[in-house]
């Protein structure tokens, strides 16, 4: 059996990088730091490229293609730290008119937690009596749910002129169907983030000098990278495979190691830059940061672990 990517995905893989590199750089990624709202144009943009619509069926305008692409895509998307709710409006295309041409935002109840509610055309669940929290993460806004809402009492007031919508109908099994796309492509962020950070790390290693030598020769050093590489290439295979089965049990999985590889990456990032990692101009607390924030949306650490241990 093949397990490597297909010409196809490859260069799906390489096209949304380069499009990401040209449309949303460092400068760009910087200006959404300091501007704290959502950038439309982009979000159109990724609309016309099909990023929302990659699993709607061509016959009703979409892409056509599957999760192990989708797969693909949100990892780039997470190695640049591209902002926005973008797993709620993915897995609202089709559905919510508008969501896959980019043309509304749509934002998603998840975890007690809404990402982005003041720029969300519509919600996914029910926000009612949401409030806003400072946020660890500056390119993610975040509203808290009242307890009554996470608990499953609907009866809230949603915020003027915002829908709440359920995509997947009623049926318990397709609510579920749903929250299994929307953890495994929150994996795939995560996966992206932890490459990069690796990345940046072996980067550093090889042109910062302490001693006369690039402290990459140090052996702990070393150590910190090789650790980072094996964490994120075994989230990696799991969010993969995981992407291919669609199983529910896999896709918590491979949630739990992407969340784990995406944290404790960053964090040797940060050790590996010493002092200068923990300063604003070095974009390493930014994936920390993002990744604190991705890992509270569902499943939660102890569900996938509940998942994995019923499994067992």
């Amino acid at each position: 059996m093949d397990f490597r990517l297909t010409d196809d995905q490859k260069a799906l893989k390489a096209g949304v990088r380069e499009l990401l590199a040209g449309r949303f750089d460092r400068d760009a990624l910087r200006a959404s730091v300091e501007r704290g709202t959502l950038d439309r144009g982009l979000w159109r943009e990724l609309g016309a490229a099909g990023f929302f619509a990659l699993r709607v069926p061509e016959g009703e305008g979409g892409v056509g293609l599957g999760l192990p692409e989708a797969v693909l895509v949100f990892e780039e998307a997470g190695r640049a730290l591209l902002p926005g709710p973008l797993v709620a409006t993915h897995v609202a295309a089709g559905v919510v008119e508008g969501a896959a041409e980019g043309e509304v935002v749509v934002a998603a109840a998840d975890g007690g937690l809404v990402e982005w509610l003041d720029e969300a055309d519509v919600v996914l669940g029910d926000a009612g009596g949401a409030v806003p929290v400072r946020s660890v993460d500056p390119l993610t806004p975040l509203h808290r749910l009242p307890a009554a809402v996470v608990a499953g009492d609907m009866s809230g007031t949603r915020p003027p002129g915002r829908r709440s919508v359920v995509p997947s109908g009623s049926a318990p099994a397709e609510r579920m169907a749903t929250t299994g796309v929307a953890g495994l492509l929150t994996a795939a962020e995560q996966l992206g983030s932890a490459a990069r950070t690796t990345e940046m790390a072996v980067s550093y290693a090889r042109t910062r000098e302490q001693f006369g030598q690039a402290i990459g020769s140090f052996q702990a050093v070393k150590h910190l990278c090789a650790q980072m590489l094996v964490r994120t290439e075994v989230a990696r295979a799991a969010v993969y495979a995981a992407a291919v089965t669609g199983d529910p049990v896999e896709i918590a999985g491979a949630k739990l190691l992407a969340d784990e590889a995406a944290v404790d990456c960053a964090r040797d990032c940060l050790q590996v830059h010493g002092g200068m990692g923990f300063t604003w101009e070095a974009d390493v607390h930014l994936h920390l940061k993002r990744a604190w924030v991705r890992s509270r949306r569902g499943p939660s650490k102890a569900q996938a672990e509940e998942a994995e241990a019923a499994a067992l």
